[in-house]
């Protein structure tokens, strides 16, 4: 675009020989070009043109714009990273960087633009025309170059919040698995207090079913000292019942014995009445046959 629009960087040297060299503006690295004395005056004090000011600001304007252009396209290409896992800090900072650089050189432009704006009023009507090119197409590049940095801008905010947003989301998920790991671990620990209660009633349980066996067996233990004595008393009995009945026996031999004495006693008994009844029936029976 320079080229198309500038004349060529020899013919501004050959017609500026022997002023100092000036540093080109916005353009991607140093280059020496011929910077004339910028002098609206001539020798007599009336106004003039300088055709090498012209040539040297125009191919200025062209170096930048197409600069310009160039970092539009740049941004373009980084834009389509913008809100795709390629979108990291690098990729700001390069774009920062463009930015920066292109700012500079749009402010560089501006600047030459006024400059070549005053030196064209004493040019003629081309001169003029191709300052309002230059100016032109400056403004188309900016309108770009502002509206690729307004849709980055607003794709960075975009996805800056769709960031806040799912990190909000990652939090609130991260929150309720917290809560949820909590609840789990206090019903886990509620399980364990119940257990813990379990185990201390059955524990209880189980010491109370020993304290009753140990009343068991006090109790059996005074059921058999109990026994112990009914034992000894029924072997008394037994002893003083086989007493007994020992003296029962002798005393029923005695009265056998005393029986058979008393049978023969009546015997005898009977036998003498027998005989003194004999006696008297003889001594009767006697006496009536007399």
């Amino acid at each position: 675009m320079s080229q198309a629009l500038n004349p060529s960087s020899a013919e501004g040297s050959g017609s500026g020989g022997g002023v100092p060299l000036r540093r080109d503006y916005g353009a991607t690295a140093d280059t020496a070009a011929v910077m004339p004395d910028v002098n609206f005056t001539t020798p007599g004090g009336s106004s003039g043109f300088s055709p090498t000011e012209f040539m040297s600001l125009s191919e200025d304007i062209g170096h930048n714009i197409t600069s310009v252009l160039n970092s539009s396209k740049q941004l373009e290409k980084q834009l389509k990273f913008i809100g795709t896992p390629k979108e990291m800090p690098a990729l700001h900072e390069k774009i920062h960087g463009i930015n920066t650089k292109t700012n500079a050189k749009v402010a560089t432009t501006r600047q030459d633009l006024e400059r070549l704006r005053a030196v064209v009023r004493h040019g003629d009507r081309q001169q003029r025309l191709q300052w309002e090119k230059l100016t032109q197409e400056f403004q188309n590049v900016i309108e770009k170059y502002s509206t690729i940095q307004k849709r980055i801008s607003s794709a960075a905010r975009q996805s800056y919040q769709q960031m806040l947003v799912a990190d909000h989301e990652a939090e609130v998920n991260a929150r309720a698995e917290l809560l949820q790991e909590q609840r789990q671990e206090q019903a886990s620990m509620q399980q364990e207090h119940d257990m813990l209660v379990e185990r201390e009633r059955q524990l209880t349980l189980i010491a109370s079913d020993v304290i009753d066996t140990h009343q068991i067996m006090g109790t059996l233990r005074s059921y058999v000292h109990q026994q112990g004595e009914q034992l000894d008393l029924i072997e008394n009995s037994i002893e003083q019942a086989a007493s007994n009945v020992e003296e029962g026996r002798s005393e029923l031999a005695k009265a056998a014995r005393s029986r058979q004495s008393y049978r023969r006693k009546i015997l005898i008994l009977l036998v003498i009445a027998v005989i003194i009844g004999l006696i008297v029936t003889g001594i009767v029976v006697a006496k009536f046959s007399s």
